[in-house]
């Protein structure tokens, strides 16, 4: 009877566990991939839903399709739910899972750092129920304003907040001022819009912290261009669905307060027993062992691993090259050959502002302006999964380029809780707080 193979168990089909279970597929395991969804999402281009530039089915892609042709994998639609790292199993809303090898690519989830308000009335943008809920809102906001007469009340209605200057609240902020300016202004002909407000709201004293400082400038010059209103050192403190309330005891009333201000890794992880540090994020050694437990590897946004006295940073390349890292030592321990540890290639970063606009620093080389946005445009392209999904996100984008238009200005049913119920002004609501 031939031995059992060994049996690596990955948690979460994003970037890190789809590109794990690839690197696993001409070894001598058996792989089970979980995730409680069917499909990868492809996150980096989620505010491209929210205003709608592109439709949530072509930035995902179904997991049984990607692995069809893998044979040592099967694929469980589940969710963790806790594990236990001593007995080598893996908690699931379906059962437990026993495991040879473990790696943890759950990924993150919005930090709202404990501010109740912000999480019950602002949406954030990490999923596609977010994204949805975010155009819904947008669009609905701009149907109501037609019926509303009163000038102050229309004014909340067309004041959005995006909290965060990072790449998430810089591409957002952009996306959506040329949806109103280029796109709604035509939708909606007899609309004043002399009063909407786009206001970007940072904590710190500049944009894309993790950029050169001349790329950041050069990315707030052009967000004033978009009549995007930056505020730094800007801290919310409160916010009840139709105020937000500043540290400095600022009030700003309005309908919209979208949350790109801060991600932590999913909150499962809390009750998994494992060493946290900040962002709940798990204490991983450089081989990206958990300490204790050396068939516990933890990967991407899930992992805490300090290089040169700083934690790695959030973002897809990080989580795909610490996937390939895993799947190797994984490896190596079965063959009994000695593990590496991890080294990370810091492919650059980019960062779009809209049309002909982004910034680019690559290999130490820094442009912005129509040649970054093209290589921002091609490196999206390129890590999108599926010809179909590529072809049909370049259409929208070449629409959205030549025709100043946007196909997917749909309001649709979504599931997102933050906006059923939401306190939409009624009965001149907002014009009492005004008032008052």
């Amino acid at each position: 009877m031939p031995d059992k193979k060994p049996h690596v168990v990955i948690v979460g089909a994003g970037f890190g566990g789809l590109n794990a279970a690839r690197q696993l597929s001409e070894a001598s395991v058996e792989v089970t991939l979980i995730d409680q969804n069917n499909y990868h999402l492809f996150q980096p281009l989620l505010y491209q839903v929210s205003t709608a530039m592109v439709s949530p089915s072509e930035i995902a892609y179904p997991v049984r399709s990607i692995f069809r042709k893998q044979d040592n994998l099967n694929f469980r639609l589940t969710e963790m739910t806790g594990m236990d790292p001593k007995n080598q199993c893996v908690k699931t809303s379906t059962g437990s899972i026993a495991y040879d090898y473990l790696i943890l690519a759950p990924g993150g989830e919005t930090n709202f750092f404990g501010l109740d308000s912000v999480a019950q009335n602002g949406i954030g943008m990490k999923n596609l129920d977010d994204s949805i809920a975010i155009r819904n809102h947008i669009l609905k906001l701009f149907e109501l304003a037609t019926q509303e007469d009163d000038p102050l009340t229309c004014q909340a209605l067309r004041t959005f907040l995006i909290v965060g200057g990072g790449p998430t609240g810089v591409e957002c902020a952009g996306a959506l001022a040329e949806l109103i300016r280029l796109v709604l202004i035509k939708d909606f002909p007899g609309m004043d819009f002399s009063d909407t407000r786009i206001l970007l709201l940072e904590m710190g004293d500049r944009l894309l912290a993790g950029f050169p400082e001349d790329l950041a400038e050069r990315a707030l010059k052009t967000l004033e261009q978009k009549h995007v209103e930056v505020r730094f050192g800007a801290q919310v403190t409160n916010y009840d669905g139709t105020h937000v309330r500043l540290k400095d005891s600022e009030e700003i009333l309005t309908s919209t307060l979208i949350w790109a201000a801060g991600v932590r890794a999913v909150s499962v992880l809390d009750k998994s027993g494992l060493d946290q540090a900040r962002q709940g994020r798990v204490v991983v050694q450089p081989t990206l062992q958990v300490p204790g437990y050396p068939k516990v590897f933890v990967i991407g946004d899930a992992a805490y691993l300090e290089v040169d006295g700083k934690s790695l940073p959030m973002v897809a390349p990080v989580a795909i090259q610490q996937a390939k890292l895993a799947t190797r030592n994984i490896q190596h321990m079965i063959s009994g050959q000695p593990l590496e540890g991890f080294q990370y290639q810091d492919p650059g970063s980019l960062a779009t502002i809209g049309r002909n606009a982004a910034v680019a620093e690559v290999k130490g080389f820094k442009f912005h302006g129509f040649a970054a946005w093209l290589v921002w445009l091609a490196v999206h392209l390129f890590w999108l999964i599926g010809f179909r999904n590529r072809l049909l996100v370049m259409i929208n984008w070449a629409q959205d380029y030549i025709f100043y238009d946007r196909a997917e200005r749909l309001i649709t049913p979504d599931g997102n809780p933050r906006t059923q119920d939401r306190p939409w002004p009624e009965d001149n609501a907002i014009v009492e707080e005004i008032e008052t």
